[in-house]
């Protein structure tokens, strides 16, 4: 997989909403099962595993066989590398941004001294 091909799954498991829930109540708790998640959100178990499946090929859980339950836990290493990832993309919008709205306000100067 090339790097940008990883980055780009990377952050967009952790775009979706309640998958950023997962991952907040597997740091909470340490690790957990589907079934547990499941009790706590307003999700399907099936959406659960679904949406644990999305985290696991994006590196970020890993399961463990418990007896008969898989167990879930967080990647803590592979998360602080969705957090620099967020923030060079948030980075580079700001500067677009700045950018942008330098273009409108010289145009704005300009329309108001012709």
């Amino acid at each position: 997989m090339a790097v940008a091909d990883d980055s780009d799954e990377l952050i967009a498991a952790v775009t979706d909403s309640t998958r950023r829930q997962m991952l907040d109540l597997l740091l909470e708790r340490g690790e957990s099962t589907a079934t547990s998640l499941a009790e706590t959100l307003p999700v399907t178990r099936q959406a659960v595993s679904k949406h644990l499946a999305v985290l696991d090929r994006a590196g970020l859980v890993r399961g463990h066989k418990s007896g008969r339950e898989v167990r879930y836990q967080v990647v803590v290493s592979r998360l602080d590398e969705a957090t620099h990832s967020l923030a060079a993309i948030a980075s580079t919008w700001d500067r677009r941004l700045l950018r942008i709205k330098q273009i409108a306000e010289a145009q704005h100067r300009r329309r108001s001294t012709s």
